[in-house]
């Protein structure tokens, strides 16, 4: 079992000095992964007035002040962004990490904020696609081979993107989802992880042990590979309680524990909040 922290990119977390702040603690209390969203506005109406950073500003901050945790988006919206200009910021943050990077991925949302508000297409089936084509060709951009590709949402024609990834052939994709959606979880079966949301768990909230079951269950079905896979659980614990909370949670298929603030906090968004618990350490399971 591997621990991460999990942080907005908005309120605190908008100060890469904050981001900064939570990474050298987390490496030096013994954390695996510092995560970091890649939301524009996120909900509108509850974030208004919150400033907002790019994470991949944000993550540089961070690679560049720690040796050791790992480090990425947790999750970037493919659909948002275009792939080749995705692909030359991931390579860099691999390069300027020393090949720490996990890259996160999914749909995004909520789509008619984080999409409709800029005029781009707000159909689900639209952005799936435009993420399955992206994830596609990010994976051959980070090869540093030439890429020629025509297919219905992008074209490329004679381009090789150097230097590679210094994690080859890629860095590890993990893609996120709600869950019992089953369709993202066939896709997330393809890649090196999921990180599943719950809909009757939201962000923060402890999944049930038996959600937790089905899913791995159900992509341990649809994988084509027996290589090492990553099933990422998130919720908010106290240090009293991490260990007996989490220890169900890992018999049930879980291999990260991702240590998030419930979304209907403040304490989201809180530097102070957040240190307190970086500082705590991660459990012992």
């Amino acid at each position: 079992m591997r621990f991460s922290i999990n942080l907005p990119n908005f309120g605190d977390f908008a100060d890469a000095a904050a981001v900064v702040t939570v990474a050298r603690a987390a490496e030096e209390a013994g954390w695996d992964a510092v995560f970091v969203w890649d939301h524009v506005v996120h909900d509108k109406e509850r974030r208004r007035g919150q400033p907002f950073a790019d994470p991949w500003m944000l993550l540089t901050a961070a690679a560049l002040a720690t040796t050791r945790v790992r480090l990425g988006p947790l999750v970037t919206p493919v659909a948002r962004r275009r792939p080749e200009q995705l692909a030359r910021q991931v390579a860099t943050l691999d390069a300027i990490s020393n090949g720490r990077v996990i890259f996160g991925a999914g749909l995004g949302g909520p789509i008619e904020d984080e999409f409709g508000s800029f005029g781009e297409p707000t159909d689900p089936v639209l952005l799936a696609e435009k993420l399955d084509e992206g994830l596609g060709l990010l994976q051959r951009y980070w090869s540093g081979e030439r890429v020629d590709h025509e297919g219905p949402h992008y074209r490329v024609r004679d381009v090789t993107l150097l230097p590679a990834t210094v994690q080859q052939p890629h860095p590890p994709i993990w893609v996120g989802g709600f869950w019992p959606n089953q369709r993202p979880f066939r896709r997330a079966a393809r890649y090196q992880g999921a990180v599943p949301l719950f809909k009757n768990a939201r962000h923060g909230e402890v999944p049930s042990t038996d959600d937790v079951r089905a899913v791995a269950a159900y992509l341990t079905r649809h994988r084509e590979s027996d290589a090492a896979y990553d099933l990422v659980i998130g919720g908010a614990t106290n240090p009293s309680d991490a260990a007996s909370i989490i220890g169900p949670l890992a018999e049930a298929g879980a291999t990260w524990w991702d240590e998030r603030q419930l979304q209907t906090s403040e304490n989201l968004h809180n530097l102070d909040a957040v240190l307190a618990r970086v500082e705590a350490g991660p459990p012992v399971v």
